[in-house]
């Protein structure tokens, strides 16, 4: 190959893999209900169009012991090592609304990912896949109920 091409090709490349990765931010809002309890573990979390662990979005709960009450978040991300890094805070009270903001790839919208969240309360029962909405430009802002501890869950694409 010629140096002016290969020059050429390099730039092509250059020019659209950035293209190629263009991320947005995505706000999680997820309310809980009064449910009578100590404050909830929430894991937040995407996985692919097969149902793979894909990343960790934000773990609410600060005490590692508890997370084994994530059983499906705790399950499917056991093989990633930084599934934690930057992404835990505290437990979220009855009532309470948890807003986290997240930069996600274009390309994982409407290509078959789901949000999921898992939840736990302490001395009550465990909530594996309290969540489980598809990430869609269909579904952004629009509410979706828990099956237990979570009153209303809603994202917005930025």
């Amino acid at each position: 190959m010629s140096r002016p091409l290969m020059t050429t090709v390099a730039a092509a490349c250059a020019l659209a893999l950035p293209a190629a990765a263009h991320s947005r931010p995505v706000t999680i809002a997820t309310t809980l209900e009064n449910y009578g309890g100590d404050g909830a573990y929430l894991a937040v979390y995407l996985t692919d169009a097969q149902g793979a662990y894909a990343r960790t979005l934000w773990v609410a709960g600060g005490k590692a012991k508890y997370y084994t009450h994530l059983s499906g978040w705790n399950r499917l991300s056991s093989g990633d090592s930084k599934r934690l890094q930057g992404v835990t805070g505290a437990s979220v009270g009855q009532g309470r609304t948890l807003r986290v903001t997240a930069d996600l790839a274009d390309a994982l919208i409407d290509a078959g990912y789901e949000i999921r969240i898992d939840a736990a309360v302490e001395d009550m029962r465990d909530s594996p896949a309290e969540i489980r909405v598809p990430l869609s430009a269909a579904n952004a802002g629009k509410p979706h109920a828990g099956r237990q501890y979570i009153q209303s869950f809603s994202f917005e694409l930025q």
